[in-house]
């Protein structure tokens, strides 16, 4: 039988293939973005203790209320801002389905969104499944800065979105207060949504703010604003995480999402719910995720890398000009065949495969991963 694709340019992404290499050849794993170090023991203990307790059945749609309280508290704690808990927040199986779903829930066949390259793999396909085009602007290199007069020459009347994401993916990237009043002055009369990938919000570095959608009323009441819990506190594998929208924007997202998941891990969300309580289980995180990029950086002073620069994420991306004019595609293979050092080519981050000769490398690692990788990588 036969399949008319929905997504005929796509195959395996980049992330498969180099984790599948990188398992197959024992190799250290700097590419795929997830830590190899323990997760907060009291949230293991809370989550079990929600599962011995009995927490185990159905949650509701939107949420296990207490934890949409606990989120509605933290965000007017950290933005100053109200968040009804009841309507404007819901809680989703990870960011990238937040994602998605707010996609859908917004567009039609003919419809563009603006989104900055690099970008992370799932924006563009979640976009054409819709039936919408993805109009690519490329960030400013190097920094990865939007250029707001390439983003006036994208915009048409066909607009119906335009996707942020800071700390960025893949390159570290941050928004400024700037570029989010640039952000605001061209929506500003229209009907064009936002949709914020937020997932790292907690993890920026540098003594700099986040520049949340939620620091921003006029650009709030048109955005649906995405975030992951899985990312923010080293459990990726429990894919959880939340959308939080305008009550007219959440209505409609929630259609979307009754008749996908229907709801998600009750007792995470019973044990998270606890966790979000101890603020300073989230106001830590930037400062040890920064001590990681800091010492991966030390340490590769003394390879032919140059790294880039990285206010926040899991990542920072590095050039290789010192080292060979291949791809980054064909350096990424041979360093993970003959060095046992898997990382992610830049140019996967791009539809037309870009390459500017740059890798990623996950520092989200423990130390001693972190030193057995640079000293495979200073025999480059």
């Amino acid at each position: 039988m036969n399949i008319h694709s929905k997504l005929p340019r796509v195959g395996t992404n980049i992330f498969t293939i180099m984790s599948g290499l990188a398992t197959e050849l024992k190799a250290i794993n700097l590419g795929q973005g997830l830590p190899d170090f323990p997760m907060e023991p009291r949230l293991h203990e809370l989550v079990t203790k929600a599962m011995r307790d009995g927490f185990n059945q159905y949650a509701p749609m939107p949420g296990w209320l207490p934890l949409r309280e606990a989120i509605a508290e933290k965000i007017d704690y950290l933005y100053n801002t109200k968040i009804n808990p009841g309507s404007e927040i819901t809680i989703t199986p990870g960011g990238t389905y937040a994602i998605y779903t707010a996609f859908t829930t917004i567009l039609q066949p003919g419809d563009e969104v603006i989104v900055f390259e690099p970008s992370y793999d799932s924006y563009v396909p979640n976009i054409e499944v819709n039936g919408a085009t993805a109009i690519l602007v490329p960030l400013k290199v190097p920094g990865y800065g939007i250029d707001w007069e390439a983003v006036d020459k994208a915009l048409s009347p066909r607009t119906k979105a335009i996707l942020i994401n800071s700390p960025h993916n893949p390159t570290g990237a941050v928004l400024s207060e700037s570029d989010m009043l640039e952000l605001q002055k061209r929506v500003a009369g229209t009907g064009i949504f936002i949709i914020s990938d937020e997932v790292y919000e907690h993890l920026i570095f540098d003594g700099l703010a986040h520049q949340s959608v939620m620091r921003y009323p006029a650009l709030l009441e048109r955005s649906f604003v995405c975030f992951s819990f899985g990312k923010v506190y080293n459990c990726t594998g429990w894919k959880l995480g939340y959308c939080v929208a305008p009550a007219a924007l959440s209505a409609e997202f929630r259609k979307i999402h009754q008749f996908n998941a229907f709801s998600c891990n009750t007792p995470v969300q019973v044990g998270l719910a606890g966790f979000l309580s101890d603020k300073e289980a989230y106001l830590s995180l930037s400062s040890m995720m920064q001590q990681k990029r800091d010492y991966f950086i030390s340490l590769m002073k003394d390879t032919r890398f140059t790294l880039q620069e990285s206010f926040g994420s899991y990542f920072i991306c590095g050039t290789y000009e010192r080292i060979s004019d291949e791809s980054d595609k064909e350096l990424a293979i041979r360093l993970t065949k003959e060095y046992g050092v898997a990382t992610i080519p830049v140019s996967a981050f791009y539809q037309d495969g870009t390459d500017n000769k740059v890798l990623r490398f996950c520092f989200a690692k423990k130390e001693e991963t972190l030193e057995l990788a640079v000293e495979r990588l200073k025999k480059l």
